[in-house]
């Protein structure tokens, strides 16, 4: 899917920049090379899409109906092929065969793999959610598990492998059954493909449509039985002198710049991956035929020079992208773009030109059968939709767009715009929305990613023999990646950029509706001229007309109750560009995202009220490429175990980046800019009664008072109604704004709301939570008082700001009918 040019097929004959994509590597475009060959293509095509859809169902299907459609497909292309004479309708007759033939082949491979997979010793233990030993050999590197707890979190992965037997002495069972082991522990991370293991855990089914013969919930560590083989073992070298040559970096782009060249994401910045998604570069984290073709036609080009002969530059492009596929690792999308790039190298070896959508689908028909899986993988659809889009639209694209610009850019347009088209309705499918922001984002990020590519790939061969050598080469590739990091940055978050569209099979039908209706207006000159109008006005009043109606931020704000999901995350201003951030949120993204909306660059003061990972998991995302002052920290032995141990990871942490940890105090003061900030708690003389795990902890909660000219806010993290009830009996400090306690939890005390005289209540709390939040009765409870309630799961971001001398509540989005008033 990445953006790249169209290959000039016919008129030069064979190509000099095979890519394994099915898309181009080198400028011009596909021509049409006659009736024949589009004929050919169809032939490949309709029993490719068929295998497709068969394998699709019957992933989710028991294997005795893959069976039964196995037969019968088979009986069917029998019968047409006895009973239906070749005459003048022998290109159909063929064709029905083609695709009766292969969905046989396709289903009968499916009900083999379901049978294999539902059937066998691993199976009857997951049946039974029993526990056991078993020797595992790990089939792909282990992949994170994303943690919303940053650096607080055990880390953990999800690795996939194949059991070889179960049991121990004489009861051991030998066997070849794929699992995905779920496993916690850094000792994981450093496991390689080929690798044999010794591992305890329970065993459960897995997801129906997994050809899984079960999911194993590992406990401990692994017990390391062997090495692995050679090849793995040098892939392993290489993609290490990679990341130890890129620590020369920016943490960005060291991060980035193994994920770009051999899909190495393991060290990448959680905001770098979000603005990627948000973007539509994504695919470029995954490697795919993009790849192979930078580094075969980089093979080529030297080939070229040297006056070697068209199969001597085959071989040389070939040998190339074996290599680069074994430093990548051969996933399914490593596969298919190698099987796609040797397809094109031998049509360059034998000086014929390739028919790329007969390639393409004589791929996708070999992958569905031998790998069944990749139907239900939105990665391969993704892959294998963008190749298609550049193959079939591009050309017609780039040959109208020709007559009104230079005929590069109009390449460069025309690939990024088909691809983005072909994928749209798999994104559809996947997430809900449209992506036009993808399409810029793709041409200014295209240039940056071959150099970034080849230059990594070099730097991974260069750093087991010359550290120092590769340290240099590294950095011209660094600033390709810093310029396609900042591409995904600001394109991130242009308006319209990402628009919402229904989800699923509903969203999918009424994309098929609208595009004929799309095509229609575009096809009229006087209506195109009326609808690109009508969208400029649009873009227009959501660039300029929108910030001057609903200004974010509000201006003169003071205190933002940051949307994090469920935790807290509160900005109290310091003066421009500067905040006080009390709490970080549970994830690193989201609390930086709202930094960044709110200008801060600068952060003088840090309190964690208390070390729950709803509260301190997002604080990575708080030190993204700012200064930070001091760490304000309850004090330690006021919470349980758990606190306590969770306290010290995070004083480790903090000695980790040479912050300045201050334990809170009650009395302590300090004033930035405009707020006044005043430690009242944490209170060390309660114990909680009844209340379940963790209390303690959040009875720990460093409280904080806000003092503003124009009035007061209390900031009192998860304290609960022991505390509440403390703080009440030693003389409560008036508030005009409460960030209510544990986000709405029914564990208060109502005379601690009512002694606050507060006239709006924030409540920090992520929508549809397994907790509850807020309770009924304290929200009954607040509006009994006269208070309005704001919500950031209804609202959004809230901003607290001084209106005419009093202050004022502001959402960045209207609460829905029905919800919390919106406004003091």
């Amino acid at each position: 899917m990445r953006a790249g040019s169209v290959v000039e097929a016919g008129r030069a004959g064979a190509t000099e920049s095979p890519d394994g994509s099915g898309a181009p590597g080198k400028a011009g475009g596909v021509r049409d090379s006659g009736k024949g060959r589009g004929a050919h293509a169809a032939h490949l095509l309709l029993p490719a899409a068929a295998s497709w859809v068969i394998a699709l169902v019957l992933l989710g299907c028991p294997a005795a109906t893959g069976a039964v459609v196995a037969g019968l497909t088979a009986v069917g292309a029998l019968a047409v092929a006895v009973l239906v004479r070749a005459g003048r309708t022998a290109g159909r007759r063929n064709a029905v065969i083609a695709v009766l033939g292969c969905a046989a082949a396709v289903a009968g491979s499916v009900a083999f793999r379901v049978h294999a997979a539902g059937t066998g010793p691993v199976a009857e233990l997951a049946g039974r959610h029993a526990s056991a030993v078993a020797e595992a050999v790990v089939t792909d590197d282990p992949r994170e598990v994303a943690r919303r707890g940053g650096p607080f979190r055990r880390e953990s992965f999800v690795v996939p492998a194949r059991v070889e037997s179960v049991g121990t002495g004489a009861d051991r069972v030998r066997l070849r059954a794929p699992v995905l082991l779920f496993v916690s522990g850094a000792e994981w991370r450093s496991l390689l493909p080929s690798q044999r293991v010794e591992v305890s855990g329970r065993f459960g089914p897995a997801d129906p449509g997994e050809l899984l013969a079960a999911v194993v919930l590992v406990r401990g560590a692994p017990r390391v039985l062997s090495g692995p083989s050679w090849e793995q073992r040098a892939a392993g070298a290489l993609r290490s002198g990679l990341r130890k040559a890129a620590e020369v970096l920016p943490p960005a782009q060291r991060g980035l710049l193994p994920g770009l060249v051999v899909g190495d994401v393991s060290r990448m910045d959680d905001q770098v991956r979000a603005d990627f998604k948000a973007a539509g570069l994504s695919h470029l984290l995954a490697v795919s035929g993009a790849n192979l073709a930078v580094v075969a036609g980089a093979a080529v080009a030297m080939a070229r020079t040297a006056g070697l002969p068209l199969a001597a530059r085959a071989v040389l492009a070939i040998s190339a992208m074996v290599a680069f596929s074994i430093v990548a690792r051969p996933s399914p999308s490593v596969l298919r773009a190698l099987l796609m790039g040797g397809v094109a190298a031998v049509a360059l070896g034998t000086g014929r030109s390739r028919d790329g959508v007969a390639a393409l689908s004589a791929t996708v028909l070999g992958l569905i059968f031998f790998v069944p899986d990749l139907a239900r993988s939105y990665g391969f659809a993704l892959s294998v939709f963008a190749t298609a889009g550049i193959l079939v639209l591009a050309p017609r694209w780039r040959d109208r767009l020709s007559a009104r610009m230079p005929r590069w850019a109009a390449e460069a347009i025309a690939v990024a715009a088909a691809a983005q088209a072909a994928v749209t309705p798999v994104l559809v499918l996947m997430s809900g929305q449209l992506a036009p922001v993808a399409i810029p984002a793709n041409l200014l990020a295209g240039p940056a990613v071959a150099p970034a590519t080849l230059l990594g790939f070099v730097v991974a061969l260069v750093a087991p023999l010359h550290l120092g050598l590769a340290q240099l080469l590294v950095r011209p590739a660094g600033l390709a990646t810093g310029w396609i990091i900042e591409v995904a940055g600001h394109t991130a978050g242009l308006p319209l950029g990402v628009l919402p569209w229904p989800g699923g099979v509903t969203g999918l039908l009424l994309l098929a509706a609208a595009v004929p209706l799309a095509v229609l207006v575009l096809r009229h000159r006087r209506i195109r001229l009326i609808a690109l109008a009508a969208v400029a006005g649009l873009v227009l009043a959501v660039t300029v007309a929108a910030p001057i109606v609903a200004r974010w931020p509000p201006r003169g704000w003071l205190l933002v109750a940051c949307d994090v999901g469920q935790g807290d995350a509160l900005l109290v201003a310091a003066g421009p560009g500067r905040a006080v951030v009390v709490d970080a949120g549970p994830d690193p993204v989201r609390v930086d995202r709202c930094l960044r909306s709110m200008g801060v660059g600068e952060v003088p003061l840090v309190i964690l009220t208390h070390p729950h990972l709803d509260h301190v998991g997002g604080l990575d995302g708080v030190f993204r490429g700012r200064a930070v002052g001091a760490v304000l920290v309850t004090p330690r032995g006021t919470g349980d175990d758990a606190g306590e141990h969770e306290g010290v990871r995070l004083s480790e942490d903090l000695a980790r980046r040479r912050v300045v940890e201050w334990a809170a105090s009650p009395g302590a003061s300090w004033r930035f800019g405009p707020s006044e900030l005043t430690v009242i708690g944490p209170v060390t003389e309660v114990s909680p009664t009844g209340a379940g795990k963790g209390a303690a902890v959040n009875n720990a909660s460093v409280v904080v008072h806000v003092r503003w000219a124009a009035g007061s806010a209390l900031l009192s993290g998860d304290i609960e109604t022991e505390a509440q009830a403390e703080l009440l009996r030693r003389g409560l400090p008036r508030a005009e704004i409460l960030k209510v306690p544990h986000h709405g939890s029914g564990r208060y005390d109502p005379a601690f709301f009512a002694a606050m005289g507060a006239r709006a209540a924030l409540i920090s709390v992520g929508a549809d939570n397994d907790y509850g939040h807020p309770a009924p009765s304290t929200l009954a409870t607040l509006y009994r008082l006269g208070v309005r309630v704001h919500r950031t799961d209804l609202s959004g971001d809230l901003a607290v700001v001084d209106s005419g001398g009093a202050l004022s509540v502001i959402p960045r989005r209207s609460a829905p009918a029905g919800g919390a008033p919106v406004r003091d």
